[in-house]
């Protein structure tokens, strides 16, 4: 009852006084719940303290759990490809499963995946930097990018944002002061986005995902994840191209004229850096990508996950280097992933494994890894759960869980504590799913609430 009562201060906390910041896609095709253009700060209340405090209340009986969501499992709305798995998150026992060896077609909840490399490999503490150095020739200059899709070209408002992004504006005033500080107003900009590598799309995602704003070409130096404006959902068909022109008309209005934009280029070895910013720590990345379901932020993520690991940071390199970190966790069995947001309908995850994973995250042991658990929505609250759950539901507030959608794949994997208190994974995943926007949704919502109430 302590731990339910600290959870529940902890979400009047949030429903009093937030709103969710969101510049990307909820879900792969969760548009139906998109945030305004310019939404106010959200504060994230961090979920270390609640898992300190409790979760050890007694096991839920297995045969009673297993009659609710058996029953619940027959859902015709869930299709015909249905796999579940409830763990217990202190000893890591199944509770529960149901074809919960099986892979399915994850969706949105391989962010989970990312999300959890990411935290282990490089490190809550983490930031990417684009940065301005000097080029190879007098008065040139190379605008380098860091790999991070959450720098902004927007001038600052003076309202706060959770998590801060780094600013395009700003370092385009202190390469401008850099410059008038040596003696120059006039220079040659190129760019350099280099530090990844193969396709810019991955070759098993669907053609229409750029074009219908599901997500950027994945490139290292990108102003607002690549869209037109900020708050459109259509994309650039070069976002590095269209980061460098933005910084360019952003350096004029600083006093520095560029006598001509010289396009792609490599910077030079040891160049002297002019000016840098710096992307949130990766904790709160991981928190936004969870929350917003970032395809944009979890794609960058993925490929910083490939460099740490000495991979190349390509979508098969990110591939092998967050299973080589999985495998570093004994958390690999059952994932095979092809990218990093889950946009992929060649991802294959059995739930047992995504329930195991969740675990691994929340445990007390791994204080590292739980910004997974601050970053999932929270269940009628925030995020792809804000419009799920109703008001009336014992659940409504008491299910953290990373949503997953695409065509004919529903899925949702996350934790909550039972009735009696006791700290529980689950993974509920169905990618047989027939027509009818929501249904399948619904459906997954009443076997995590049938969790929370066992």
């Amino acid at each position: 009852m302590a731990l339910v009562t600290l959870v529940l201060l902890q979400l009047f906390v949030v429903a009093a006084g937030a709103h969710l910041l969101t510049s990307g896609l909820l879900d792969e095709r969760e548009q139906d719940v998109a945030a305004p253009a310019k939404p106010p700060p959200v504060p994230v209340i961090t979920a270390s303290p609640v898992l300190a405090a409790g979760g050890s209340g007694p096991l839920p009986a297995k045969g009673t759990l297993a009659g609710r969501l058996t029953r619940a499992l027959g859902d015709p709305a869930l299709g015909g490809h249905v796999g579940a798995a409830v763990l217990d998150a202190q000893t890591g026992a199944t509770l529960f499963g149901s074809g919960a060896d099986t892979g399915i077609t994850p969706a949105s909840t391989t962010k989970l995946v990312t999300s959890v490399a990411s935290l282990a490999s490089l490190g809550p503490d983490a930031r990417l930097s684009t940065r301005v150095v000097r080029g190879s020739s007098p008065g040139s200059i190379v605008l380098v990018g860091g790999g991070d899709p959450t720098l902004t070209a927007r001038r600052p408002s003076g309202v706060p944002v959770y998590p801060q992004p780094a600013s395009l504006v700003v370092l385009a005033q202190r390469t401008a002061q850099a410059l008038k500080a040596a003696g120059t107003t006039k220079a040659t900009v190129s760019y350099d986005d280099s530090l990844y590598t193969g396709p810019r799309t991955a070759t098993t995602w669907k053609p229409n995902y750029v074009p219908e704003g599901s997500v950027a070409p994945v490139t290292a130096l990108m102003a607002d994840e690549g869209r037109v404006a900020p708050g459109s959902r259509q994309r650039v068909s070069d976002p590095s191209r269209a980061a460098c022109t933005a910084f360019v008309s952003l350096l004029s209005k600083y006093g520095v004229s560029v006598s001509r934009s010289a396009g792609r280029s490599k910077a030079p070895a040891g160049a002297q850096e002019i000016a840098r910013v710096e992307s949130a720590p990766v904790y709160a990345l991981v928190e936004r990508a969870l929350t917003l379901s970032d395809n944009d932020l979890a794609e960058a993520l993925a490929r910083q996950v490939a460099l740490k690991e000495g991979r190349p940071a390509s979508f098969d390199g990110a591939a092998e280097a967050v299973r080589q970190v999985l495998t570093r966790l004994k958390a690999a069995e059952g994932v095979q992933i092809f990218d990093g947001s889950g946009l992929s309908p060649k991802n294959r995850i059995a739930p047992a494994s995504l329930a195991r994973l969740v675990a691994v995250a929340v445990s007390p042991a791994n204080p590292h890894l739980h910004p997974i658990v601050s970053g999932m929505p929270i269940a009628g609250f925030s995020g792809t759960l804000g419009h799920r759950f109703a008001k009336s539901d014992s659940a409504y507030g008491l299910i953290r869980a990373k949503t997953g959608t695409l065509d004919g794949v529903s899925a949702l994997a996350g934790m909550t504590t039972t009735g009696d208190g006791r700290l529980v994974t689950f993974a509920f995943m169905a990618d047989d799913v027939p027509p009818g926007w929501g249904k399948a949704e619904a459906a997954l919502d009443r076997l995590a609430a049938a969790v929370a109430a066992s």
